[in-house]
């Protein structure tokens, strides 16, 4: 079934993200992540894209085992990197055949050890030029990323975000074809609600759903937020600090933000929470449960 339609039911949208693990104890780490996570009845799930090799074919696996096994809608990430036209026209076709609705189109990351992205001869430069393509050859639904503090590379010549040129370039993305957006993780809802407002201003009016990382380790979350450039509030980093010892204690917190962060979000009208699992399940198992006393799962059909 096809995201936007899932998203127009007028009740919370609950998704995971995972990323294609390289080793086979990572792909049963997962596998038990999503069975421990299935009886939540997540809306979707997500699967990340690395480009070229086993990684990508991964990729277009875990997603259609998890499309048939485990009754979970599923969408693939599908980045520009590495890739030509012909490239991703055939993954594209393959995750087709699979039986899969959705896609997340991304321009992706530069390649490791690169120090910017280079377009492949023959491929897309934006993620806008990869959603064109695929509305105009297959009928996917069409997602986009979002980055409620602004893209970490649109900067002004003085260093700061440059908001407006990044509003741009996610209004170029919404009219090639996204039909949703899902956001770059945040820790402060107001730069949430702020980005909406001005994507509403800019007549931007797809769902735009937040994403949530629970915090589960402090050295970790120190360089997810460098690399993607989103903020820690002071005093939420100045208790992690104090806590950083401690693995059980900065669980907790992290759990504990997380879940006050959904409440606020949901209360003040998000339309869903997309989780950034990390394929761990514990987390966002305990999160999600606690959303669910007020937000319960929708009644199946007999």
């Amino acid at each position: 079934m096809r995201i936007r339609e899932l998203l127009s039911t007028g009740r919370p949208c609950f998704s995971f993200e995972f990323f294609p693990p390289k080793t086979d104890n990572g792909l049963e780490q997962l596998r038990q992540s999503v069975r421990s996570l299935r009886d939540l009845e997540p809306t979707f799930v997500s699967v990340t894209y690395g480009a070229g090799g086993s990684t990508r074919d991964r990729t277009i696996e875990l997603v259609a085992e998890i499309q048939r096994h485990y009754g979970v809608e599923a969408m693939a990430h599908l980045t520009c990197v590495g890739s030509t036209r012909e490239e991703i026209g055939s993954v594209l076709q393959r995750l087709q055949q699979a039986g899969v609705d959705n896609i997340l189109a991304l321009r992706g990351d530069p390649p490791k050890g690169a120090e910017k992205f280079e377009a492949t001869a023959g491929g897309f430069r934006y993620a806008n030029e990869l959603a064109e393509f695929i509305k105009a050859t297959h009928p996917f639904c069409i997602g986009g990323a979002c980055y409620p503090e602004g893209h970490v590379e649109c900067v002004r010549p003085d260093g700061s975000r440059d908001l407006d040129a990044d509003l741009a370039n996610l209004q170029r993305k919404v009219d090639a074809g996204a039909q949703f957006l899902v956001s770059q993780l945040f820790f402060d809802n107001q730069a949430y609600f702020d980005f909406v407002s001005r994507a509403r201003a800019a007549g931007i009016g797809v769902p735009i759903i937040p994403g949530i990382m629970p915090i589960t380790n402090v050295d970790q979350v120190r360089r997810f937020t460098q690399m993607c450039g989103a903020t820690i509030p002071e005093s939420l980093m100045a208790e992690l600090d104090r806590l950083k010892d401690n693995e059980d204690a900065v669980l907790s917190q992290g759990v504990a933000y997380a879940t006050a962060q959904c409440f606020d979000l949901l209360q003040r009208g998000a339309p869903g929470i997309h989780f950034y699992t990390l394929n761990k399940s514990a987390a966002t198992r305990t999160i999600l449960t606690a959303l669910r006393t007020i937000w319960p799962p929708a009644r199946r059909p007999a």
